[in-house]
Order: C-alpha cells, then structure tokens, then sequence
C-alpha cells in the first residue's frame, strides 16, 4: 500500500503544487503588467493637466498662490512617478511667474 502511495500519489501532488505555482507566477505576472500600465496612465494624466495648467499660466503672465499650490499638488507625484523634462521645465517656469493676490483684480487692470 505504501509503494502504491508513493508510486502514485506522490507524483499526483506533486504535479498539483507545480501547477499551483504556476497559476500564481502568471497571475502575479499579469497583476504586474496591469500595474505598470495603470502607473503609465496616471503619469499621461498628470502630464497633460501639467501642461494644461502651465500653458495657461504662463500665457496669462502671473499666477495665484493657490494656483501654485494645485500646480506644487500635480507636480510632486509627476516627478515620482518619473516625469520627464517637459513637464518639469513648464513648472519651474511658472515658479518664475510673478504671484498676484486675486485672479480678479489682474483682469480689472
């Protein structure tokens, strides 16, 4: 009966805990790739409302301070996510902005 045990069922479990691994490497593979993906996305995303944020900055010629504050909010996980230049090169460009107290006092004028 032992010699059965180990003949057989022994290869049967062995079988099913290499399957077992198997199942759980792809699947921690695939959660990886969905990962990276998501990652990229929100990266595009926080570029491009970056970009938005500071082209309009930068054409209207000054900035609020809670302007600067969104703008330090977008920036601060851009760059740790891996940002590239562009994104950085408009931010620092709007640092440079002069800072007025109320938007609407600068459209009066």
């Amino acid at each position: 009966m032992l010699d059965f045990i180990l003949r057989y069922w022994v290869q049967e479990l062995f079988a099913l805990i290499i399957a077992m691994i198997t199942w759980m490497v792809r699947s921690i593979h695939k959660k990886k790739d969905e990962y990276d993906v998501l990652r990229e996305g929100i990266l595009a995303l926080l570029h491009d409302r970056l970009y938005q944020s500071c082209s309009f900055f930068i054409e209207q010629g000054f900035c609020t301070i809670e302007d600067r504050n969104n703008l330090e909010y977008l920036y601060t996980p851009y760059k740790a996510l891996g940002g590239n230049g562009t994104g950085e090169s408009l931010y620092k460009k709007c640092l440079e902005l002069p800072i007025t107290a109320d938007r609407n006092k600068e459209k009066e004028e």
